[in-house]
């Protein structure tokens, strides 16, 4: 029984460790559970109770530990390594500012510098408004708070950064969790070090279907960028409820209303327009990028009358509003409003004021009803298809694209089967499911399962990208279109699995990626460099990266090739379905 006891002591005992680590629980809560170990070790056999009832005890000590220990919130530094390097001063309209060298001296970063007054109190639902201006230099060596939305416990991230990114790293440098906050319009500024003048530069909006995310992590560092001579910026901008929520108040009083969050990029923009020479930078030279929704942002930003002249060029991966029927992120304006009058009358609230009084962690759940652009007049006229239809965009070259299992991480709770695979299919395409089934037969499980995917990668993402290379090539502008189909030890073509390859910051002591996927990220990141320095993606010693036809695409894999879209007969049917070019 003592060794049954011992054996019960050491698991319960391995599984405090593993929790507090995938909590990144304090130093503290480890040394206290060192000493409830020693004294569960000296008292274990002495104590006149039970073998289970010691166990609970023993448990119940630890659990109390654990809670006692979680993590506190903690800015994140904007490099990585101990006492950084200051950088000097830069002027901008606001302030001068101060950053800090990467570890290596080769680049500056600026991290948290505001480009909007905190949208807060009566600015909640309003138009970012400008900053306020401060005396002194303001040292922005960490990040701003990410912006408000629903965070998961800290395990619980741990553990899908174990199963999906397959790269958890252990380490007791990391205990303690990123603040999150409404007052988070601020951006991020990677540069190259020291005096520069009239460099490119790439600003990047960040994914997370408008309800998650964050302007710092890793595999969209500007870092890589600055390395090649772009400036690098990006920025958080208002999410779920408090970036896209529409209101028939505001819509009268401001006469825009749903698209706070891309009112905050277009802030940022304007920011990036107004102070970026002061860090090196071209005004005149300014590519936007964005990711999943961040894609989307940047498609509806293309063809924004507010945000014309902010910018030159657009790189979309991964999303595109340019279909008939836009498949997320995406609503009509009569949609929005209805659900911004659900929205007050769940709360019990008849108007704005009111609904503005409510505290932010009482209605940060509202995501799934409020996170979608929507035509509302102002920012969006009309359906980004229907603008673009007219010849209506802002930018003057495109690169886009998407990943070759995009649908992957969507799925992964509704895989089909022969047993669900033809309702599956008949539920979305209706009258024309016969079509789809023949060009996607199946006869068995597996057969089943990887057609699902591929249809729900090309419904949901890869035809908006199609239509989207279509109406460029029919209005003359010059587009550059990709599949990503590189596999790698991590994320592989998942969605946004690309991101880490066109950064150019895969880690260089990374072992889920090898010597055939640094030599492609290198490929990739100077097609991407080469675009925002001119519009064009090819250059020197390059393979040609062909400008697009109505279905040409270059295809980045090992080894690279130029190909037609292998899905281009689902996506006639779409057509059909959804009325395109009619």
């Amino acid at each position: 029984m003592k060794t049954i006891g011992f054996i019960l002591l050491g698991f319960w005992t391995l599984l405090c460790g593993a929790y507090l680590e995938l909590n990144h629980n304090t130093i503290f809560g480890w040394g206290l559970s060192f000493i409830w170990m020693g004294i569960a070790v000296l008292v274990w056999n002495r104590l006149p109770l039970p073998g289970p009832v010691r166990g609970i005890c023993y448990c119940a000590g630890l659990a109390v530990i654990a809670a006692l220990s979680g993590p506190p919130v903690k800015a994140v530094p904007a490099v990585s390594y101990d006492s950084p390097k200051p950088t000097g001063t830069v002027t901008t309209a606001y302030g001068q500012v101060s950053g800090v060298f990467t570890e290596d001296g080769k680049a500056e970063v600026y991290a948290g510098i505001p480009y909007a007054a905190p949208p807060i109190g009566e600015l909640r639902w309003k138009a970012p408004q400008d900053p306020q201006s401060w005396d002194g230099v303001r040292v922005c060596d960490t990040f701003a708070p990410m912006s408000m939305q629903v965070t998961n416990p800290q395990v619980i991230s741990s553990l899908s950064q174990i199963i999906g990114y397959h790269d958890y790293k252990i380490s007791l440098k990391d205990n303690w969790v990123a603040p999150v906050s409404e007052d988070s319009l601020y951006l991020n500024i990677w540069k190259p070090a020291g005096e520069q003048k009239n460099l490119p530069v790439a600003v990047y909006i960040h994914g997370g279907s408008l309800q998650t995310g964050q302007p710092w992590y890793a595999d969209y560092s500007g870092e890589g960028y600055a390395r090649d001579g772009v400036i690098c910026v990006n920025m958080g901008y208002r999410l779920g409820v408090f970036g896209f929520c529409a209101d028939e108040e505001a819509l009268q009083e401001d006469g825009t209303t749903g698209n706070y969050g891309l009112l905050d990029q277009i802030k940022a923009l304007e920011w990036v327009r107004d102070n970026i020479a002061a860090f090196g930078g071209d005004p005149g030279n300014v590519t936007i990028i964005g990711e999943s929704a961040g894609s989307a942002c940047v498609d509806a930003l293309c063809v924004s009358p507010v945000a014309k002249g902010l910018f030159r060029r657009a790189i979309l991966e991964s999303s595109t509003l340019s279909s008939v029927q836009p498949p997320h992120s995406y609503r009509s304006l009569e949609d929005a409003l209805a659900s911004g009058r659900k929205l007050k009358e769940k709360y019990g609230v008849k108007t704005l004021a009111e609904l503005k009084a409510l505290p932010a962690d009482k209605i940060v759940g509202e995501m799934s009803s409020q996170h979608h652009i929507t035509p509302d007049g102002y920012v969006l006229p009309d359906d980004p298809y229907v603008l673009r239809r007219q010849g209506i965009h802002n930018e003057e070259a495109l690169l886009h694209g998407f990943n070759s299992e995009e649908s992957a991480p969507f799925i992964i709770f509704s895989h089909a089967s022969m047993k669900d695979y033809e309702e599956k299919v008949r539920s979305y395409f209706k009258e024309y499911a016969d079509d789809v089934l023949k060009l996607y037969p199946a006869v068995n499980d597996s057969e089943a399962d990887k057609n699902w995917a591929d249809i729900y990668g090309a419904v949901f993402f890869n035809y908006s990208h199609d239509c989207l290379n279509r109406l460029a090539v029919q209005h003359g502008i010059p587009a550059y279109e990709y599949l990503f189909a590189k596999k790698n030890g991590r994320l592989g073509p998942w969605h946004s699995g690309e991101m880490v390859y066109t950064f150019g910051v895969i880690p260089a002591d990374s072992r889920l990626y090898d010597e055939s996927d640094r030599q492609l990220s290198a490929l990739m990141h100077a097609y991407w460099v080469n675009f925002v320095r001119t519009g064009n993606p090819n250059g020197d010693g390059l393979p040609e990266f062909p400008e697009a036809s109505e279905n040409t695409l270059i295809v980045f894999d090992d080894p690279v090739s130029v190909q037609g879209d292998p899905q281009k007969d689902l996506y006639e049917i779409l057509d059909r379905m959804q009325g395109f070019g009619q």
